[in-house]
């Protein structure tokens, strides 16, 4: 076994083969070297394991682990991070572009600021080309203090990717696994949230791909998203009431197990109950891909520009 690297990338994937070779360029052409990256084939049926053995072949930091059936996109997610052996932990997408000075900025970051326990950069979501459709702004108030200042923050604002930002693997590791019920990604973060704050370099640098493709949009109901991330959910025992039911008290329970004084825990459950009251309202909810696209002949930035292995590409991805 080589030496323990300092950062670990964990990249769950399922029949990625599409986008999943302008991934591991982008992310290998970072310029922070000191990682490993461990892939887990969740039992695809393409061309993926052929694209990761090659890659592997290749680059010694990539460590390919392929399953004999499909156990779901949480349990797969929940393996990487098992698996990984540095001090600082990513989870990546295989559909996703990252900037070369994404893993280096985050990592400083962290290492400038020791209460800080994930680190994550400005995005945009990019087409199936990597055009830019939607940067945006960063929004949320995770580099708080205050623990109920952050929660309140990520359940009423919308946007933000920190479930991809770096994180420091002893935090994670407090936390309960990921779960499958619906939204079960965001009381995920809430509670590594609830256990100190984020910092957002403010560099566009991450730009999350929205495709046909895409698990949220191949999967367009509450219950087949839930199935995706386990088929265990398939069935009469997981209606759609008992995973919604489960959403909400994910952040209960996360409020339950988090670090907080009993003041804390208080106004946390008050905020919840404020959010629970909210969401019952016409039109709740607002997504970022949901808002206006830029103008297309108003090109904000080039991805080929910041991102490796896009170099030489022909025509305008922004």
């Amino acid at each position: 076994m080589t030496a323990r690297p300092r950062l670990s990338i964990g990249l769950p994937v399922y029949n990625g083969e599409e986008y999943l070779a302008e991934s591991f360029d982008a992310l290998l052409g970072q310029t922070y070297g000191d990682f490993e990256l461990v892939v887990s084939d969740n039992a695809s049926t393409d061309g993926t394991q052929d694209i990761c053995r090659e890659y592997a072949g290749k680059d010694s930091r990539i460590r390919y682990l392929r399953l004999p059936r499909n156990i779901g996109a949480a349990p797969n997610h929940n393996r990487v991070f098992a698996e990984c052996r540095g001090e600082l932990f990513k989870w990546a997408s295989h559909d996703d572009l990252y900037a070369r000075d994404l893993l280096r900025r985050c990592v400083e970051a962290l290492d400038e600021r020791p209460e800080v326990i994930l680190a994550h950069a400005d995005q945009a979501v990019i087409d199936e080309e990597g055009r830019v459709k939607v940067p945006y702004a960063y929004g949320l108030a995770t580099a708080s203090p205050s623990a109920p200042v952050r929660f309140r923050s990520m359940l009423f604002e919308p946007g933000g990717d920190d479930f991809y930002g770096v994180m420091r693997a002893d935090v994670l590791r407090r936390v309960k696994p990921h779960d499958s019920y619906h939204h079960a990604d965001r009381t995920f973060v809430a509670e590594i949230g609830l256990n100190g704050p984020f910092h957002q370099v403010p560099e566009l640098l991450y730009f999350r791909r929205d495709h046909p493709t895409r698990a949220e949009r191949a999967n367009p109901s509450k219950r087949s998203r839930c199935v995706n991330l386990d088929p265990r959910r398939a069935g009469p025992l997981h209606p759609t009431p008992r995973l919604l039911a489960e959403y909400v008290w994910g952040f209960v329970a996360a409020i339950r197990r988090a670090p907080l004084s009993a003041a804390d825990r208080r106004a946390c459950y008050r905020h919840l109950a404020e959010w629970a009251a909210s969401r019952a309202r016409p039109g709740a909810g607002e997504r970022v891909e949901d808002r206006a696209p830029v103008d297309p002949d108003e090109p904000t930035v080039s991805v080929d520009e910041l991102v490796a292995g896009r170099e030489g590409r022909t025509g305008r991805t922004a």
